[in-house]
């Protein structure tokens, strides 16, 4: 398509959906269409799926499948981090084997980040990965991998030489999570969810080709990945289209929105709920109080100062500058949004914030909040590690003192490896 101009791409797109949509169609089969077309990932390579547009025409095409409740291809879960990883730093192999698979839904994804001895100290990852000649060698665990549990493929971050500095001696690899050597065990949390699994490899394999770069390369493949996290290119997808649904094609995709979705579906209580702020204010008469009238109107400027943030990010993410630090400061951001909702809902329900079960205060939401809000500090990077990256990529001030340089088998680790 060599004209990029938004009313050529608007006609195209909608002529396209006339003469194809099918709302009774299977679910993969019209994927598969999709990815044949290039309209369900628009802005990628026309070699791989895509039809080259610039990323400030996406929106056109998402108008115009809103508009004729047309189903997209698979955003939900992580599996966009993947894609973006993989278009970036994957081999040719690698685009080939995976790509179409995540358009259409047919392969779930898991992030193999964080360790239990290095969790926001990703470069001191200790899973190990030696190679013997034929495969990859898999020994190590991870913790706080989200879906795990039914992802047919990870994202590894694995260590495959000791004796370079912790940064170097890393690298990158798609795991099969369905294999005998992967043990994925899920984790009860304080708010009665189990979203997250720890992972433990013993001998686990990867052959050769599923290497994403170079050995050694892992902690820059890692970082692209982490930019799309923090910028939203794997955003949480999981509504389906609003008006009338019916047809084979939406009874899919709810089934899979309700599977891919269930490890989420309390991250609106850990992000606060300022949505219910107000109203809950007025229902039980607190908004009469001067005090706790200040401290939602507090709370309310910095919700908006935020989503303003946001749609900078946006903005600049679909005319495909690079990322900025909107990622960082959007993060830091929603954690002091979520502990000041955990105290301003302390302060509209008083002690019967306390309270769990179905007749405790909107059904026990308002004390899911209170426990879930922690998270919001820690998931995908701490509040801490933010502030370093804010004040040193950002800001341009004097990095810490460093006690982990040298060989990393030389690095003092919270546990043995």
């Amino acid at each position: 398509m060599a004209d990029f101009n938004e009313e050529n791409v608007r006609r195209d797109v909608r002529d396209w959906l006339k003469a194809n949509w099918d709302p009774n169609a299977k679910l993969v089969d019209w994927r598969n269409k999709l990815a044949d077309s290039g309209w369900g990932v628009p802005h990628w390579p026309v070699e791989w799926y895509g039809k080259g547009l610039p990323v400030s025409l996406g929106q056109v095409v998402d108008d115009e499948f809103a508009r004729a409740n047309a189903v997209g291809v698979a955003k939900t879960g992580i599996r966009m981090l993947a894609a973006a990883t993989l278009l970036e730093h994957g081999s040719d192999f690698h685009k080939d084997r995976f790509l179409r698979r995540i358009l259409t839904g047919e392969d779930t994804w898991c992030q193999l980040f964080s360790e239990p001895g290095s969790g926001s100290d990703l470069a001191g990852a200790t899973t190990r990965a030696d190679f013997d000649g034929d495969n990859w060698i898999i020994n190590g665990q991870k913790l706080w991998t989200t879906s795990a549990h039914h992802a047919q493929f990870g994202l590894l971050l694995a260590r495959t030489d000791w004796d370079e500095p912790k940064h170097k001696g890393l690298s990158y690899f798609v795991l099969a999570m369905e294999q005998s050597g992967v043990d994925v065990q899920p984790l009860r949390q304080m708010n009665g969810h189990a979203s997250f699994n720890q992972v433990f490899f013993t001998d686990a394999k990867i052959p050769p080709e599923h290497l994403v770069s170079t050995e050694g390369n892992g902690w820059q493949v890692a970082m692209t990945t982490l930019a799309h996290e923090r910028r939203g290119a794997g955003g949480l997808h999981g509504t389906s289209r609003e008006g009338p649904r019916k047809g084979n094609i939406y009874d899919e995709e709810r089934a899979e929105i309700a599977t891919v979705m269930e490890p989420y579906k309390w991250y609106p209580q850990r992000a606060g709920r300022v949505d219910l702020i107000v109203e809950r204010a007025k229902a039980t008469g607190t908004i009469t109080d001067s005090h706790i009238r200040q401290e939602i109107a507090k709370l309310l400027i910095l919700s908006k100062s935020a989503e303003w943030t946001a749609r900078r990010a946006r903005a600049a993410q679909q005319q495909g500058r690079p990322q900025g630090p909107e990622g960082s400061l959007g993060k830091l951001a929603a954690s002091n949004i979520a502990r000041a909702c955990a105290h301003v809902h302390t302060l509209i329900t008083q002690t019967d914030v306390m309270l769990t079960g179905q007749e405790s205060p909107l059904g026990g939401t308002i004390a899911e909040i209170l426990v879930s809000v922690p998270a919001t500090s820690i998931a995908g990077g701490t509040d801490e590690i933010q502030r370093n990256i804010i004040s040193e990529r950002v800001l341009g001030m004097p990095k810490e003192p460093r006690f982990d340089t040298g060989p990393f088998r030389d690095v003092p680790r919270n546990i043995v490896t």
